[in-house]
């Protein structure tokens, strides 16, 4: 079995949201599905998919960490970011179709099934404190036992860009929102709260003092990335287990938060850290020092199928981040996704990532790639992180 061809679709759902998926297509009629994990970069990274067939198309699908090696280091340095998400998305369409030619779902693969289901959490919406209180109730009422929201905003989303963000407001309503989802929701729910990288870490540092009553399960990406030391500080101040490694493309990075016991929780993009065969080191180095994996998945369905897949066959996995109720979005485009029921998560016992996505579909839905997020800016006019 040889891959002939890698194509790339950048496509809009019904419910107007955009993704970046990619077909991997074998000689033997085996196909994979990968997804790219930064969307706002995806006309560079779809140009990184166009050099990486150069090497992938081919070749034998199941030799996954080959051709990760190759992928990687074969432009002599290391891969960056762009490189990383498009390694992703190759590599795990390809264990997709290792799945499928053998008829095996993937988590078969990757060791087999120390769990029937993945616990998973929502993301809590709204403009306002009100808001996150109301959208944390109806999720609770569908069946979810987790909530995630970030880091307050002070201004709301318009057309008017850059948006001021005041750090000293947000702290203040983030605190509030903690008093009010806490006593709305109960003792019983689970409480993830993504700083977002928004704050100094002075500012955090406080924040989670005046939030420990509160007991969230953890505190997302409390500081910025490019860094991984910040994290020694962090742990030395803050009294609150410590999510972080969403942005980091590769094991190399998570290397000292983990080695040095910096974080609880690692927060693993299977769609930018370099896949299946990249997230599956981590996993299992992070096991050696009882670091549970809450992976990152602000995606779509591909992404979401990966991201289980990996906590089904790990034994360290505290919960899987899971924006939307797997099935609810988007399923002329996708119209075979994951199971969801009660607040858990699960792949089927069907061959591969068992996600499918129509082919028909996608060549009407196509969206150019273009720069997601918001632009904001502190009250002083300086730059900060969206």
């Amino acid at each position: 079995m040889k891959v002939t061809q890698i194509k790339s679709y950048s496509v809009q759902g019904e419910s107007g949201r955009s993704y970046f998926i990619i077909r991997v297509d074998t000689d033997a009629g085996h196909y994979g599905l990968g997804e790219i994990g930064i969307g706002g970069w995806g006309v560079a990274i779809g140009h990184a998919i166009e050099h990486l067939s150069e090497l992938v198309v081919g070749a034998d699908p199941w030799e996954t960490e080959r051709l990760w090696q190759e992928m990687f280091r074969s432009g002599f340095f290391p891969a960056d970011t762009v490189y990383s998400c498009a390694i992703s998305a190759i590599d795990i369409a390809l264990w997709d179709i290792k799945g499928k030619s053998v008829d095996k779902p993937v988590y078969k693969l990757l060791g087999g099934p120390v769990r029937d289901k993945v616990l998973s959490y929502p993301h809590a919406q709204g403009k306002n404190v009100p808001d996150f209180v109301e959208s944390a109730q109806r999720h609770i009422d569908e069946g979810w036992k987790f909530l995630r929201w970030h880091q307050m905003e002070t201004s709301e989303y318009g057309s008017k860009q850059p948006i001021v963000f005041d750090p000293l407001e947000s702290v203040k309503l983030s605190i509030e929102s903690f008093a009010a989802v806490r006593d709305a929701v109960g003792w019983d729910v689970g409480l993830c709260f993504d700083v977002h990288t928004r704050l100094d870490p002075a500012m955090t540092i406080q924040m989670c003092r005046d939030i420990e009553e509160f007991k969230p399960f953890f505190i997302e990406d409390p500081a910025r990335s490019e860094n991984p030391g910040t994290y020694r500080n962090l742990r030395q101040k803050i009294n609150l287990p410590i999510a972080a490694g969403e942005q980091w493309g590769s094991k190399w990075p998570f290397r000292q938060v983990i080695e040095e016991d910096l974080i609880d929780y690692a927060r693993i993009d299977l769609c930018i850290v370099g896949g299946l065969t990249e997230a599956l080191k981590i996993t299992h180095w992070a096991e050696t020092h009882y670091i549970d994996i809450v992976p990152h998945n602000p995606l779509g369905p591909v992404s979401a199928a990966a991201g289980v897949s990996l906590c089904m066959a790990s034994t360290n996995v505290g919960v899987q981040e899971m924006p939307k109720r797997p099935g609810s979005l988007d399923n002329k485009l996708f119209p075979r996704q994951i199971e969801w029921e009660d607040g858990y998560s699960w792949c089927a016992d069907v061959p591969g990532l068992g996600v499918d996505f129509d082919i028909d579909v996608a060549e009407t839905a196509y969206v150019k790639p273009s720069h997601v997020g918001v632009t904001f800016q502190r009250p002083d006019g300086a730059f900060t992180n969206w």
